[in-house]
């Protein structure tokens, strides 16, 4: 099931982003965030009247996605950035396409014309999915971030809803 956010959902988000944290270079944040910061990040993002999506099987919550400003400038409110995080235990289960879907629709209904999201590098499933939804790569950053001793690339992909 796929549903809105809630306020009891902010520890399992915080223990999925921080398995990502403490062990890939999906996120470039290297100190593991509490369900409080969570929280706050939910705040905003609804604050804005854009979408915050938890999916859950079984009871529990095993991955989220939602849509942040690209920037905050006025000519940029039709464009959003994106980011989805599934538990690493149900990764290649269908559930990120079913994330995805699910807040692109969302985005379509809130007049979002241009959705962006942000890859390091190398990462071929978040490459395919994305792909797989029709977007199509719009920039390639060398060497911009740096995380367990290594310098990692990012990749940005669009997509005009």
């Amino acid at each position: 099931m796929i549903r809105d956010v809630a306020n009891k959902d902010f520890k399992a988000i915080a223990q999925i982003y921080n398995y990502y944290i403490v062990n890939s270079i999906a996120t470039f944040e290297e100190q593991e965030v509490s369900a409080e910061e969570i929280g706050r990040r939910v705040e905003k993002v609804l604050s804005l009247k854009l979408p915050w999506i938890v999916a859950e099987e079984a009871g529990g919550m095993i991955g989220y996605a939602y849509a942040a400003p690209w920037h905050m400038r006025s000519a940029y409110r039709y464009t959003v950035e994106f980011s989805a995080y599934l538990s690493h235990h149900v990764v290649s289960k269908g559930w990120g396409t079913k994330l995805y879907q699910t807040l692109f629709d969302r985005l379509v209904d809130r007049d979002i014309h241009a959705v962006i999201g942000g890859i390091s590098l190398p990462n071929d499933a978040s490459v395919a999915l994305q792909e797989k939804f029709g977007f199509e790569k719009a920039a390639h950053y060398k060497e911009v971030g740096f995380k367990f001793g290594q310098w990692i690339d990012v990749g940005y992909w669009q997509k005009i809803l």
